[in-house]
């Protein structure tokens, strides 16, 4: 089959791309970064480098594709998302974009990525709260911009589904994370910034790493694996409902600090920033949905994932491999 990778030069969506070659099928690219820039760069694939907030590009970008997975987005980790609020709500011009382009070229089934971030924020004042719910994301107070960009794009893909009858699948990832991602530059989340904090205390025999906030607010992380075998169940899955899928293994940042000192062998002090972003103060997924519709629960533990995580990231810093293309998200 032929399938359209949006945002693949992207985080996720070079881990994707990868895997369905691997599968056999005929991927097209599509980012808006220049190629030098994108994480991983196959060039047996068609590889475009374009705007898909333009209709235009949505229309030759989706053209003679079968399946569409939209991974792109103007995001990064809560530095970022606070601190661009505009900018993250205009992705919801891919989304509507790429809807629209896929009734054109007659798409046969199209997946969106959206975020837990599309959670009330009222189920997630305390630390080690109990896991969100599919439904916990009305009545609608989601992350500013970002959030509401996300539950926006959520109820598109609903009602092309309804109106139009094209094939959607939404699933709400939860703190993906693992090698080939970000881990510098501003847009990192928690387990690669930290991974990067540490190794490089290591490296400069520095005692002291500098945590946003107070260390204790909780989030559950998922590994790359993990989301791409999730991922490609829901796809292939009959099942429209929106979906979480992430990790229910929640932990607070000092906790996640303890276990990348114990890879490292590094203890470190923590110097809190209480003045930088934090976002919500606890958030965790709840997968008894999943779980009972498809079978799945994540297989890699968080100690696990980040060994593979934080090799990767001091490997790039050690060998002075740490370009650019590592640094940019979106």
């Amino acid at each position: 089959m032929k399938y359209l990778v949006c945002g693949a030069g992207g985080f996720i969506g070079g881990h994707l791309t990868k895997q369905l070659m691997d599968e056999g099928h005929e991927v097209v690219c599509a980012d808006i970064k220049p190629l030098e820039f994108w994480f991983q760069i196959f060039d047996e694939n068609i590889n475009f480098c374009m705007d898909l907030k333009e209709y235009e590009n949505c229309l030759k970008a989706t053209k003679g594709v079968d399946f569409i997975y939209n991974m792109a987005c103007n995001m990064g980790g809560m530095g970022f998302i606070e601190n661009n609020k505009a900018e993250c709500m205009l992705s919801v011009l891919i989304n509507t974009n790429l809807l629209r382009a896929s009734l054109i070229n007659k798409v046969q089934k199209y997946f969106f990525s959206s975020s837990a971030c599309v959670y009330n924020s009222s189920k997630q004042k305390n630390t080690f709260v109990d896991g969100l719910k599919e439904e916990d994301a009305y009545p609608a107070d989601p992350e500013d911009g970002y959030g509401w960009e996300k539950l926006f794009s959520e109820r598109m893909c609903r009602h092309f589904k309804e109106d139009f009858g094209l094939e959607t699948r939404v699933v709400r990832y939860h703190n993906v994370y693992g090698p080939l991602g970000t881990y510098d530059g501003g847009r990192e989340k928690a387990p690669a910034a930290i991974c990067r904090k540490i190794v490089l205390a290591k490296k400069n025999n520095i005692d002291t790493i500098d945590v946003w906030g107070d260390g204790e607010q909780t989030r559950s992380f998922m590994y790359i694996d993990d989301c791409l075998d999730g991922t490609q169940k829901i796809f292939n899955s009959d099942i429209n409902d929106v979906l979480n899928l992430g990790s229910d293994e929640q932990v607070s940042i000092n906790q996640m600090i303890e276990i990348i000192e114990k890879i490292a062998n590094k203890k470190v002090k923590k110097k809190y920033q209480l003045d930088k972003p934090k976002g919500v103060r606890g958030r965790s997924s709840d997968n008894t949905k999943i779980s009972k519709e498809l079978n799945w629960v994540p297989s890699i533990t968080l100690q696990n994932g980040l060994e593979k995580t934080y090799k990767w990231i001091n490997d790039q810093i050690s060998s002075g491999d740490n370009t650019n293309r590592f640094t940019r998200s979106y």
